[in-house]
């Protein structure tokens, strides 16, 4: 039998040919599919290590699981990548694809942020806040706020009322004056100021060490848990439990123009993802807070502080006072002041 060498040339080149070809669709394919998943890095306003962080972290690595994969997120601790005071613009210019923080630290950029962030003596309860986020008018308050920026809000949770860390004894207002003090910029500061303290703009991380080399006397940092889980109490006795001032509103956010790209049926899976991370750090850091003070009472090495109705009552007032001062201070703020006082009024809270 004759063979033609020429046709077994022709035909290996076809098979070549067809063989290359389909090899450059799976590769498209492959690129396609890739293309279509979302590798997202969000910033915390939290340092590694902190009991915030982790339940931050946890909540970031169940995304991949719960969206199939469509989209993850690398959780990233405090100052990653750029400080904690600049994540908003990070995320809205994608140099972030998000961020877990307090809204409080934007009071810089509008008043409005500080007085929705942090309402300084208007909670008693993290369950009170987030109704008023969720059926009160706060989330569409918030998506009005962060659109300009390109940010889209997912959702918003809180620590728990604060306690409050110090190295002296606090037992009222009047203990205040002249107490030099750790608090966030914006409301914070000014209703403390108010009552007579002197407040000093610092980072979370640097709470431990400005309390023990003298810089400050107390600090307003986050909830009695976390503090005593990061040795505050060794060197500041005087905490005050439960916390008289403050319980900040921790946002969860992204970039808006990323948020758009998520398929419909991913996005609903990301926001109930993120109500479940709401519940989740509210009721362990509450846990973890009862726990705490049973083990601190135990120990008798600290003295706690538990203020009387009659002297919350006196801060409230003070605060209230800086509200309204707030809302005069951008129309963004006016807005919210409106719609804050108009909910808690309605609910027997003024």
């Amino acid at each position: 039998m004759k063979i033609n060498k020429s046709n077994l040339s022709r035909k290996a080149v076809v098979i070549s040919k067809t063989l290359i070809g389909s090899v450059a669709g799976i590769s498209l394919m492959t690129s396609t599919v890739l293309a279509a998943e979302f590798n997202l890095k969000f910033q915390s306003s939290d340092n590694a290590g902190n009991a915030n962080y982790v339940l931050m972290q946890d909540w970031a690595n169940s995304i991949d699981k719960l969206t199939d994969g469509v989209v993850s997120v690398e959780m990233l601790p405090a100052g990653s990548i750029v400080k904690h005071t600049e994540t908003l613009e990070s995320v809205g210019s994608g140099i972030l694809d998000g961020h877990i923080t307090a809204t409080g630290y934007f009071s810089g950029k509008d008043p409005a942020f500080g007085l929705l962030g942090n309402t300084v003596g208007a909670w008693g309860d993290p369950a009170q806040m987030m109704d008023f986020i969720n059926n009160g008018g706060g989330r569409e308050l918030y998506e009005e706020l962060l659109a300009p920026y390109g940010v889209q809000f997912l959702g918003a949770t809180a620590t728990g009322l604060e306690a409050f860390v110090s190295k002296v004894p606090l037992n009222g207002v009047a203990d205040l004056k002249g107490l030099k003090l750790r608090a966030p910029e914006g409301l914070v500061q000014a209703v403390f100021a108010a009552a007579g303290a002197t407040p000093v703009n610092l980072p979370g991380s640097e709470v431990y060490t400005s309390l023990d080399k003298g810089l400050i006397d107390a600090a307003d940092y986050t909830v009695f848990s976390t503090n005593q889980q990061q040795g505050l109490h060794k060197i500041a006795k005087h905490p005050v439990y439960p916390g008289f001032h403050s319980m900040p509103l921790i946002e969860v956010s992204m970039t808006q123009k990323t948020w758009q790209k998520i398929p419909a049926a991913t996005q609903k899976i990301i926001l109930s993802s993120v109500k479940d991370f709401s519940n989740n750090i509210m009721t362990t850091l509450k846990n973890n807070d009862i726990k705490a003070v049973a083990v601190a009472n135990a120990a008798g090495d600290i003295t706690i502080h538990d203020w009387s109705k009659e002297e919350r009552n006196k801060f409230r007032s003070i605060a209230q006072g800086q509200w309204q001062i707030f809302s005069q201070k951008s129309p963004n703020a006016k807005k919210v002041y409106n719609v804050l006082s108009k909910y808690l009024s309605d609910k027997g809270m003024l």
